[in-house]
């Protein structure tokens, strides 16, 4: 689901990545800070919570005009400038004790053109019983400043009361249209993204390019077939991190993860001359994680030599490689000559509705004891694990509660053991399926 997006911006050294560290995990080093200016060099993106509104948090580098021809400080201008582009509220943090600097005014002019709302901060207050003189600050034209401490935490909170007052309502995409089936296609660059979607629609409506990295945003399109209705998202390819080195790359790389979170489906593009790699499995992972329901189409199989066994190999180092994934469909297409891309859809409708499938809770149950009558659950210094009750939380993907007489004698095996139980009585092909493991009378 997408999420509204907070910025924090600033010149070098004046607390943001400290910030983003407490606002995201409670002061736990995620960004990295160290006392000395440039350290962060790319933005960080982790989502947020405060008071029960979500929202994704970016950290950005802090900027230097006067440095704009070095391309370091040109790399993170532009990100500064495109984590504006892309927020919905901006924190612009400056330094209470250092006092108003003339980035800080440059700064606050491009701020002040974006016509977002925009909160100032004063970081670095650590005492508030000694009057801070920040008059000086009013001059930058956004307000009365909200002075903080983002080392201590002191008056994080009344920012982020602040913060939720100026996030926009975002409606969830089932609120959209709930009938539309959002499909994500993911993977490496130049991996042929594009070119399924144009055979899919049958048009030339996304660019392709042997270029790798020639789709930079996520890309919407709509498209009905039959009786059904679909959003097509096309997303920039995502490298190794160490090979990206283009700072529009690594803002291509954010939507791209935030085209699969709002997605359903997603199609995991994979090159068939160069096989399951490593960085396949990653962004596999992240869809995994995300809880999207997965095809995993095989591109190119045109160029590879094939004998009456080479489908079974390929499929076999599949679900090697992607262990995690073993639920996943696999199908083998060629975007350049259309073979097999039709089939795609079919599969898209099948693993969808595998991933809103919703099972009743006596079904389930009896599922359970069965499966705990064939084999027992664990024991654990002579206690033995009881499978008291079960039921499904929700579906996309199917999420199912049992409560027990006690969560810490159940072994993952066993968990892995009734989720193969489920997958073999209905299905599920194509979603992963989560399993919450709760003491009787947990709420």
């Amino acid at each position: 689901m997408a999420k509204p997006v907070v910025a924090i911006v600033g010149r070098p050294n004046v607390g943001k990545s400290t910030l983003f560290n407490r606002i995201v995990s409670s002061g736990s080093m995620v960004a990295i800070v160290e006392n000395k200016p440039g350290v962060t060099r790319d933005r960080l993106y982790r989502d947020a919570e405060w008071l029960g509104r979500e929202f994704t948090l970016i950290d950005t580098g802090g900027v230097e005009f006067k440095n704009v021809s070095d391309q370091i400080a040109q790399g993170v201008y532009l990100q500064v400038q495109l984590a504006i582009e892309e927020a919905d509220v901006i924190l612009f943090l400056v330094d209470a004790r250092g006092g108003l600097s003339p980035v800080d005014e440059d700064v606050a002019k491009v701020l002040r053109k974006t016509k977002k709302p925009v909160i100032l901060v004063a970081n670095k207050v650590e005492n508030f019983t000694v009057n801070f003189d920040v008059a000086d600050f009013y001059k930058l034209g956004l307000g009365e400043p909200v002075m903080i401490s983002a080392s201590h935490g002191m008056n994080v909170g009344d920012l982020l009361d602040r913060v939720n007052e100026l996030l926009p309502d975002i409606k969830t995409d089932e609120e959209l249209d709930e009938d539309i089936i959002k499909i994500a296609v993911i993977g490496r660059p130049n991996v042929g993204k594009s070119s399924i979607i144009n055979s899919l629609l049958g048009e030339e409506r996304v660019i392709v390019s042997d270029i790798p990295g020639t789709t930079r945003d996520a890309i919407d399109t709509y498209f009905e077939k039959g009786d059904k209705r679909y959003l097509l998202i096309d997303t920039a390819g995502m490298r190794k991190r160490g090979k990206i080195s283009e700072t529009t790359e690594r803002y291509s790389v954010v939507r791209s993860l935030r085209a699969v979170d709002r997605s359903e489906v997603v199609l995991l593009v994979i090159d068939a001359s160069a096989g399951v790699t490593e960085q396949d499995t990653k962004i596999a992972g992240y869809a995994h994680e995300a809880g999207n329901a997965i095809v995993i189409v095989v591109n190119k199989w045109d160029l590879v030599e094939k004998d009456d066994k080479t489908m079974l190999r390929f499929t076999e180092d599949i679900r090697e490689e992607l262990g995690f994934m073993q639920y996943a469909p696999a199908i083998y297409v060629s975007a350049l000559t259309g073979k097999r891309v039709p089939k795609i859809l079919d599969l898209v409708n099948y693993v969808s509705e595998q991933h809103a499938m919703r099972i009743s809770t006596s079904t389930l149950n009896e599922l359970i004891q069965e499966s705990a009558r064939l084999n027992p659950p664990p024991t654990d210094k002579g206690r033995r694990l009881k499978l008291l009750y079960a039921t499904q939380a929700s579906v996309k993907p199917p999420t199912f509660i049992i409560f027990v007489n006690d969560p810490e004698i159940m072994h993952f095996s066993y968990q892995r053991y009734l989720e193969n139980q489920l997958r073999s009585s209905f299905g599920f092909e194509g979603t992963p399926i989560r399993i919450i493991v709760r003491k009787r009378n947990e709420d």
